[in-house]
């Protein structure tokens, strides 16, 4: 049995392509699953409403394609977060998230990335701190109904852009439910070369981990391998703290060879989740 899987991210592949054509492109590629993308954006948010034929034919595509969607991305609360000042916002995050718990249990899906934000495009404060965590706790008791673990992203923001930031929730809450799902990248621009030691903060509480290229201050769009992401020494420490399920992070910009360049992705994260098992065995 392989010691981890790693996954696909959506959005690197061109919007264009059904998702079953995904599933097929994630498959040849050589990744062991891809994880959905439900962002802000209304296309993405009208699939929290997929119908029962849909929802049928999904379900057959990944049976048939043998590619199944592990987790979602579930980016749609920047623009309505749990924490937002406006009641009526924050009604809309709510039933954006129950709907997503629901969506995910149709699908067999088991674990939604959930973004750590109290609110995005607006400024945060006590108040909307306040109502982050109450909704927060509403979330988790609609996760627990459906068996869906809901995992927080370490952020770009200083809210919650560190594994230990986002364990002062988890702990708030103390529930199996939820849980740390970080992305490398980001961390690496919270802490540097102290991501090791931050992952640790998380132990017993992380249930998978983005991997993502970045450099100082730039968050997305960063090829594998030109950024500052130690993916060794991060993916090593993941795998020592009992992560096994990984995900690629990264966008389809316009260029012709994607398809070449999903492969290039698996063929690097996939030596690099070799080099971090070595490394983790070394140092246990």
């Amino acid at each position: 049995m392989a010691e981890y899987r790693l996954g696909l991210y959506e959005k690197s592949m061109p919007d264009t392509l059904t998702i079953r054509e995904k599933l097929e492109h994630t498959r040849q590629a050589g990744f062991d699953y891809m994880e959905l993308s439900i962002d802000e954006s209304d296309a993405k948010l009208a699939r929290l409403d997929w119908t029962a034929e849909q929802l049928y034919n999904l379900r057959a595509d990944m049976w048939q394609t043998g590619t199944p969607i592990h987790s979602i991305c579930l980016s749609g609360h920047r623009k309505y977060p749990l924490g937002h000042p406006d009641f009526k916002v924050r009604q809309r995050s709510m039933e954006i998230m129950e709907k997503a718990i629901v969506l995910a249990s149709q699908l067999g899906i088991r674990l939604i990335q959930l973004a750590g934000y109290d609110v995005y495009y607006e400024e945060g404060c006590d108040e909307t701190r306040d109502y982050f965590l109450e909704n927060l706790k509403k979330a988790v008791l609609m996760a627990g109904k459906y068996g869906v673990m809901l995992g927080f992203e370490t952020m770009e923001t200083p809210f919650m852009n560190t594994v230990a930031k986002a364990m002062a929730y988890v702990n708030a809450v103390g529930s199996p439910w939820l849980q740390i799902y970080p992305d490398l990248g980001n961390l690496t621009n919270a802490v540097g070369e102290e991501v090791p030691t931050d992952l640790e903060a998380g132990k017993g509480h992380l249930a998978a981990l983005h991997l993502k290229e970045t450099v100082p201050g730039v968050f997305r769009e960063v090829p594998f391998g030109t950024g500052h992401v130690d993916f060794v020494s991060g993916a090593g420490k993941a795998l020592e703290l009992g992560v096994r399920a990984f995900v690629g992070e990264f966008w389809y910009v316009g260029a012709k060879n994607w398809e070449e360049e999903l492969a290039v992705a698996n063929s690097f994260l996939r030596e690099k989740l070799h080099e971090g098992a070595q490394h983790s065995r070394t140092d246990s």
